[in-house]
């Protein structure tokens, strides 16, 4: 069972993401929060500590906490969440542009995403995904057609694991993600609107069925400003 800090901080930031604590406005006080979650000082501090490391609050001496709008720009690294529902509840502007899918036969690029020299054919789908009239990510996914024989386009274009899930009956299990920071090249300056910014911030992740077999390989490219990726450690 996860610490009590840990309990606390998971069910604020909850509130927090789903709007029931919205933007500018003020946390509980300390002592309201220790009564409601039955807890220590010392354990609603730590609470609050972990929130405000990650943008979902403000502290300021002697004031209560108010919420941060950085919060709204998080990405959990804890959990596999489809673009569509990481903004379900944060009540922004969003679109989603597709601008390739195609289907590849290549079998040697084939073999560096999957490493398997048995799969025929992939999807090759490459998306831009707009946030308040800003375009701020870069999808790039390639999935096995002998996992996801048909990807349509209205799917691309909503959810694609809603789809797959809900239509197709697939199972999603587990995905391994690796985190880094790259200059941005000429893709990423032709498709995100990155101004001054010299920087992207990219995730490598590979999707697992619930069998265990890698289905799906991204890379997303992230303009640096909006986003933080957030999980939980315990030691």
């Amino acid at each position: 069972m996860a610490s009590k800090y840990v309990q606390v901080y998971t069910d604020l930031k909850r509130k927090i993401e789903n709007r029931e604590l919205d933007i500018g406005q003020d946390l509980p006080a300390e002592g309201e929060l220790m009564e409601r979650y039955q807890v220590s000082r010392d354990t609603v501090r730590k609470a609050l500590g972990m929130l405000e490391n990650q943008g979902y609050i403000q502290k300021a001496r002697g004031k209560v906490a108010t919420v941060s709008g950085r919060g709204a720009y998080s990405f959990p690294f804890e959990k596999i969440a489809s673009f569509k529902e990481l903004n379900a509840h944060l009540n922004r502007k969003t679109k989603t542009d597709v601008i390739n899918l195609e289907i590849l036969s290549d079998g040697e690029t084939i073999m560096d995403l999957f490493g398997d020299d048995e799969e025929q054919e992939v999807y090759d789908l490459l998306r831009v995904r707009e946030i308040e009239g800003e375009r701020v990510i870069i999808d790039h996914d390639y999935f096995r057609r002998s996992i996801v024989p048909n990807l349509p386009l209205r799917a691309c274009r909503d959810s694609v694991y809603e789809y797959l899930e809900k239509e197709q009956g697939l199972q999603i299990g587990y995905a391994t993600k690796e985190i880094f920071v790259q200059n941005a090249t000429e893709k990423d300056r032709k498709y995100l609107d990155l101004g001054e910014y010299g920087l992207v911030v990219v995730t490598k992740s590979y999707t697992y069925t619930k069998d265990e077999v890698l289905f799906q390989y991204t890379e997303s490219r992230h303009r640096p400003d909006h986003f933080r990726f957030v999980g939980v450690a315990q030691r």
